[in-house]
């Protein structure tokens, strides 16, 4: 089973890399599946209806998010209407939208579950009982998760404890792509970020000017998605469909500069 998950999509430059490179990614890596980040991908925080079909239609087969799923606040509705959308499996009961789901590709069932760290984050239920939670309920032999955190400590935790229990822990949310990709004990695909799709000369995907005077002069200025040439990062993988176990894990990069 051939899976390519890409880094979080970052406003209408993150949506421009996706339409240039998945192409030449599906020629390159013929993938059974696209998993992508989209937490950011409406102006840079949340997601709205219309950008949600927008990278679906794409041929994206999940879209996982995070801490800003809910920055455009008709998509607390709107989740509802896309069962090809997660948010984090921790939020409280009673929080629209689910944690995880499982897709039968090709004849094989395959889980993709979103979590949430909590260490310089939003302080929601623990992301390791709720993943235990979680996996009692599912029966698909590949487990994937995006686990969108702030530490490379606290991601590296989780993928040690539910080593030969998941597939993959693929790292979101610093949008800095990490290049410690590697196969803990011969069966979980891990890195600690899988990078940002987005405009280069940024922070993180905002204009740095702004983000300048922001951290330089301490004075409120508000974020806004940078311009100019883009990237594309993200992780390709190969699994055994029988026993789950990653086979392969390597870093995507495409750039414009």
């Amino acid at each position: 089973m051939k899976v390519v998950f890409i880094g979080d999509v970052v406003g209408r430059p993150g949506r421009k890399a996706l339409k240039m490179w998945l192409p030449r990614i599906r020629e390159e890596y013929s993938p059974d599946m696209v998993i992508a980040n989209g937490e950011n991908a409406a102006g840079g925080f949340g997601l709205t209806k219309e950008v949600a079909n927008e990278l679906l239609d794409l041929g994206i087969d999940v879209l996982t998010t995070g801490n800003h799923v809910w920055d455009k606040k008709e998509f607390v509705k709107d989740i509802e209407l896309f069962p090809q959308i997660l948010r984090p499996l921790n939020y409280p009961e009673g929080v629209p939208g689910k944690g995880w789901l499982v897709k039968n590709i090709d004849g094989t069932d395959v889980a993709v579950l979103n979590a949430a760290g909590r260490i310089f984050m939003e302080c929601l239920d623990c992301p390791f009982r709720k993943t235990d939670e979680a996996l009692k309920q599912i029966n698909a032999k590949i487990k994937i998760v995006d686990f969108h955190a702030e530490t490379t400590a606290e991601k590296k935790l989780y993928a040690f404890y539910f080593t030969q229990r998941v597939s993959a822990v693929l790292g979101t949310h610093t949008h800095v792509q990490t290049c410690d990709e590697q196969i803990i004990d011969g069966y979980t695909g891990f890195i600690s970020d899988a990078g940002m799709t987005g405009p280069i000369n940024s922070s993180i995907g905002m204009d740095y000017k702004e983000a300048l005077t922001r951290i330089v002069l301490h004075l409120p200025q508000k974020f806004k998605v940078a311009k100019g040439p883009v990237m594309l990062n993200g992780v390709y993988m190969e699994f055994d469909r029988e026993d789950g176990k990653c086979l392969k894990i390597e870093r995507i990069w495409f750039s414009e500069e």
